[in-house]
């Protein structure tokens, strides 16, 4: 039996809005205790400046290069990760000398899987430095030296909780899990085999920069704005006629792989809603690749917080008889799970298991990942 680790997990996702950070206690298989969680948010002008760095990441060739504000971008975001540990391990009590591993996902600015490209800013030895703490970090990598496309890496964590989930509402069918970030993204756990895991398309990402650019407003919140409007269908036909959705999995994006240019000319509330119902119906454009049918949809992450969103997840997925849930109704948490997943992987990877599968990634065969510091 593997050892049981206490592992904290750190991620700053592609909607850049903070670090969502969780304690984990695991061996990195079957057993998961889930702890404390929580979120420390980024202020607005330290989110721009991110942004301004995707600008100069587009010009990066190898994955050590830091060009324009990159390198001033990275110390101060493994600052405020470090930060974020030393704040939560007080505020719980939970003491850093017991603290085995930190998962360090640290924030992508550039995913070009066609050409072995990934890129997350996070110093390691830094947080390490910083905290005390052993680190494990760049968990994508040794996928991509595998011939896979360093994404996403959530699936093992998935296939551990999909061992909580009630045997009365999966049916013996497919069960999948759906992580609406950014970039949204699908789990689909089948129970005879290794999990098979993709991008399906947009997430928050268009919605987040349309409300932005037309209103001046962070997010669409609950999906309030788009409630308002009327999904325009030639434009959501156009965004999933794209070329991505022909693929087979595994795939993955870029969060500049989906603009806003489709929607052309329309108004506010309008393209708030036919962004929402291109993020759900790209979303069960996933069943197709289940082995049969699946039988429930368990959605994490911000987008299920968008109650348009989840409206037409539920009336798509009805039209099969399966169920739409969040995870707070199977007793997850569906803002930390993928911090709780970085925590899992950590432990993972100090023993040496597979972060990812060809089903997920498309590597060669499953394989481990990840660079282990320790305080100097």
């Amino acid at each position: 039996m593997a050892a049981i680790r206490r592992a904290i997990g750190l991620m700053s996702g592609t909607s850049m809005d903070g670090i969502d950070i969780a304690f984990v206690e695991t061996d990195g298989e079957n057993l998961v205790r889930r702890g404390p969680s929580g979120f420390v948010s980024y202020e607005t002008a330290f989110r721009r400046w991110i942004e301004t760095g995707l600008e100069d990441a587009k010009s990066i060739k190898t994955r050590a290069e830091r060009p324009g504000a990159l390198a001033a971008i990275e110390r101060e975001l493994s600052k405020r990760h470090a930060e974020a540990v030393l704040n939560f391990v007080s505020d719980h009590k939970i003491g850093k000398d017991g603290i085995d591993i930190i998962g360090f996902h640290g924030q992508t600015v550039l995913h070009r899987p066609f050409e072995g490209l990934t890129v997350q800013l996070g110093d390691g030895a830094t947080l390490a430095e910083m905290t005390g703490i052993p680190v494990v970090y760049d968990m994508r990598a040794n996928d991509m030296v595998h011939s896979g496309q360093g994404a996403p890496l959530v699936p093992a964590y998935h296939q551990a909780l999909a061992a909580h989930v009630p045997t009365k509402l999966s049916n013996g069918k497919p069960v999948v899990f759906v992580n609406i970030g950014g970039i949204s993204n699908v789990t689909i756990i089948t129970g005879k085999g290794d999990p098979i895991a993709f991008d399906t398309g947009p997430g928050n990402t268009l919605i987040d920069q349309w409300v932005s650019d037309k209103a001046g407003i962070a997010y669409d919140a609950g999906g309030s704005i788009a409630s308002e409007g009327q999904a325009v269908a030639d434009v959501v036909s156009r965004y999933l006629a794209k070329p991505f959705f022909d693929l087979n999995p595994p795939k993955s994006l870029d969060r500049n792989d989906f603009t806003l240019e489709d929607l052309g000319g329309l108004e506010l509330a309008d393209g708030a809603r036919t962004l929402a119902r291109v993020t759900a119906e790209a979303i069960l454009k996933a069943a197709p690749h289940a082995p049969e049918t699946p039988s429930l949809w368990i959605i994490c992450g911000g987008g299920r917080k968008n109650a348009t969103i989840m409206a037409d997840l539920r009336d798509g997925a009805a039209s099969s008889g399966a169920k739409v849930v969040v995870a707070e109704d199977l007793g997850f948490n569906g803002d930390s799970m993928e911090a709780e997943a970085w925590a899992y992987l950590a432990v993972r990877a100090l023993h040496g298991l597979p972060l990812t599968w060809p089903t997920t990634t498309g590597c060669d065969a499953p394989v481990s990942g990840g660079v282990i510091v320790k305080p100097f």
